[in-house]
C-alpha cells in the first residue's frame, strides 16, 4: 500500500527536480554576476534549501494526516504545491529571464505564500506550522539577497 507520506515525498522530490532546468549559459550569467561582500554562504544554499523542501513535506504529511482527503486538506496539499513551485521557479526562471528583479519577485512571493500557509496550518497542527518557520527565516534572507546584487548589477535588473 502506498502511504501518504511516500506520495508527498515523491511530489516534492519530482518538483525540485524542476531546478535543474538552466543551461550552461544561465549558469555562466550567474556566476559573473557581483555578490555582496556579506555572502560567505553561498555554498550552504543547496544543503540548506534541502533541509527546508524536507521540513516542508513533513510539513504537508502532518497536515493530511489530520484530515486526510477533506475538501480542505486538499486545498492546502495544493498551496504546499505552489509554494514549492514558486520557490522551486526561482533559479530557472532567473537565469533564464537573466533578471534579478524577477528571482526578487519570485522569492517575496514564496515568502508571503509561506507566510499565508503557516498561519492557515496553525490552527490544524503546530508541528506542521513550527517546520515551516525554516522556509519563513530563508526565504526573505534569499530574496533580500537578490535584491542586494540586484544593487551591484544594475545592467541585470
Amino acid at each position: 500500500m502506498i502511504r501518504s507520506w511516500m506520495v508527498i515525498g515523491a511530489v516534492a522530490f519530482l518538483v525540485a527536480l524542476g531546478a535543474n532546468l538552466i543551461t550552461r549559459g544561465d549558469r555562466q550569467w550567474f556566476k559573473r554576476l557581483r555578490r555582496p561582500g556579506w555572502l560567505t554562504f553561498e555554498p550552504l544554499i543547496p544543503i540548506i534549501w534541502t533541509i527546508i523542501f524536507i521540513c516542508g513535506a513533513w510539513s504537508a504529511y502532518i497536515v493530511w494526516e489530520a484530515n486526510p482527503g477533506t475538501s480542505f486538506t486538499w486545498l492546502l496539499m495544493g498551496c504546499y504545491l505552489l509554494l514549492e513551485i514558486v520557490t522551486v521557479a526561482y533559479t530557472p526562471v532567473m537565469f533564464r529571464t537573466r533578471s534579478l528583479r524577477v528571482g526578487t519577485i519570485i522569492g517575496g512571493t514564496g515568502a508571503i505564500i509561506g507566510l499565508l500557509l503557516t498561519l492557515t496550518v496553525l490552527p490544524i497542527s503546530g508541528w506542521a506550522a513550527l517546520l515551516l518557520v525554516p522556509y519563513l527565516l530563508w526565504s526573505p534572507i534569499g530574496t533580500y539577497t537578490t535584491w542586494a546584487m540586484m544593487r551591484l548589477n544594475p545592467a541585470d535588473v
